[in-house]
């Protein structure tokens, strides 16, 4: 918390504060990642403070550097609606509806250019360049666009505009949320104070959680899934998973008995408990028992990709890329590592058209979780 002392001063006064979270919808989903945030902001709101949740539907045209080695990709108009309406949805899992106000930045940020100009003479490039991702790349000699060093000042600007007292982030944001305090102080406001929280590692254990990274747990995972993720975690990054999203320290004893607890409580808290105890079984069916499931979906070959019209041959690869949504080649490359099986038993790599007769009534799965039940 930052600077020292201002929070406790704040809260010791009495006032109802206004807590700001400002999150760009670059992506339509929202992970346990964003969840340590999220929870933090509902607890400011169980203590009668307003927060306020800015969706930055304009800083999301110019891409936020942080943590960047280059500049991100910058989305569609549309891409960024669409975003931003399941993000709201999502993080109503987490945050009381009635108890938040949720602004997009285009309200302020669309402004006339005169007023663009008068903003961006309140900073020096100087200080934008303190920034440690401008510095690290300026050093390997890899460029750096003029639109991004202009987030830091948009952001910071949606600080004056919705006069925010208090402003939580990741810890990679602490650049942003201090010089949103300069931006504050040449507009004469109140100077917010800032609260940043640890970075929720993926379920590698390694890397920060990221869909882009595949080792991310979606609020709206089906409960299955959310559960067999968890399970994947390390040993070592327990502690952390328990400490940002439980608010407690791992049990002694057996680590998996651990793990399965946490797995549980995150899916009852997204879903509910006869989800979680779902869950955990067809886990133990699949992968300690590892047996086939009952309750798997089912097609019909005569409806499949990946169907030949030499007599009726079927493509695996096709196949397996129409019904759980991969890619061709990626199907390929999961038949030759062994991930496919039918009926429990290994596909052969070089065998990838079998016809309607050897697959129909047979189980296809690929990995540990994904099963389909082929009919003739």
């Amino acid at each position: 918390m930052l600077p020292a002392g201002e929070l406790a001063k704040q809260l010791a006064g009495g006032d109802q504060l206004r807590v700001k979270l400002g999150i760009d919808p670059t992506a339509p989903d929202i992970h346990l990642g964003h969840v340590v945030v999220l929870t933090k902001l509902a607890q400011f709101q169980q203590l009668g403070h307003r927060v306020v949740l800015i969706i930055g539907d304009y800083t999301a045209r110019v891409g936020d550097p942080s943590g960047r080695d280059s500049q991100r990709p910058i989305l569609t108009p549309d891409e960024i609606d669409a975003n931003a309406k399941t993000f709201q949805d999502q993080a109503f899992k987490v945050l009381d509806r009635e108890a938040t106000e949720v602004r997009f930045n285009s309200e302020w940020l669309d402004m006339p250019a005169q007023e663009l100009f008068q903003l961006m003479a309140k900073v020096t490039v100087a200080r934008l360049l303190e920034r440690e991702d401008f510095t690290r790349r300026m050093q390997a000699d890899q460029p750096i666009s003029s639109l991004e060093l202009l987030y830091p000042i948009l952001q910071g600007y949606d600080s004056v505009a919705i006069r925010s007292d208090v402003e939580l982030g990741g810890t990679d944001q602490k650049f942003n949320l201090l010089f949103a305090r300069d931006i504050q102080r040449a507009y004469e406001v109140p100077e917010q104070s800032i609260m940043t929280m640890p970075i929720l590692p993926g379920i590698d254990g390694v890397r920060r959680m990221s869909k882009s990274l595949d080792n991310y747990v979606g609020v709206t995972d089906p409960p299955e899934e959310m559960f067999g993720k968890l399970m994947r975690i390390p040993d070592e990054a327990m502690g952390t998973y328990y400490e940002l999203l439980l608010g407690e320290s791992v049990p002694e004893g057996d680590p998996m008995a651990a793990k399965r607890l946490l797995a549980r409580r995150i899916v009852e808290r997204f879903h509910d408990s006869a989800a979680a105890e779902a869950a955990e079984a067809r886990f133990d069916t699949v992968h300690v028992a590892r047996e086939i499931p009952e309750d798997i979906p089912e097609l019909s070959l005569a409806e499949a990709d990946g169907v030949q019209e030499n007599g009726g041959d079927v493509h695996l690869p096709a196949l397996i890329a129409g019904v759980f949504g991969i890619s061709s080649s990626e199907a390929r490359r999961l038949i030759a590592q062994g991930g496919v099986k039918l009926d429990g038993e290994g596909v052969d790599p070089d065998r990838l058209d079998l016809s309607a007769g050897e697959l129909g009534g047979r189980v296809l799965q690929v990995g540990k979780r994904r099963f389909v039940r082929l009919n003739p």
